[in-house]
Parts: structure tokens; sequence; C-alpha cells
């Protein structure tokens, strides 16, 4: 892999993670502020915050295998 390929799965895991972190803020915020009135926004938030710390997981196990080949 070469070096700019490497930077570019990098980058990838750090915009993952950021998205990542601010879905988990936005349910921190819900728990923090709106519930028990604001359930109903529980399961898009959840499946929404899942979903994007599921992707950083995949960009980062990519990551992984790519630094561990090198």
């Amino acid at each position: 892999m070469t070096p700019e390929e490497l930077k570019a799965l990098q980058k990838a895991v750090s915009k993952a993670k950021r998205i990542a972190t601010e879905h988990a803020s936005a349910l921190h915020d819900l728990v923090e502020d709106k519930l028990p009135a604001g359930y109903e926004e529980l399961p898009a938030i959840a499946q929404a915050t899942y979903a994007a710390c599921l992707e950083w997981a995949e960009a980062n196990a990519k990551l992984q295998a790519a630094q561990a080949s090198n």
C-alpha cells in the first residue's frame, strides 16, 4: 500500500470517528435533556449512532490491516 493510500485510510478513519462522535453526542443530549418526553426520537438516533460506529469500526479495521501489512 502506498503512503498516499495509507494516509487516505487514516483520513477516512478520522472522519468516521468524528461522525460517530457527533451521533453519540446527539444521543447523549437526548438522554440528558429530552427523556422521557422525547422517547420517540430514541430509535432513530440510536440506529444512526450504531451505524456511524459500525462505519468507524470497519474503516479502522481496514487501516489496522493495511498498517500490519506494511
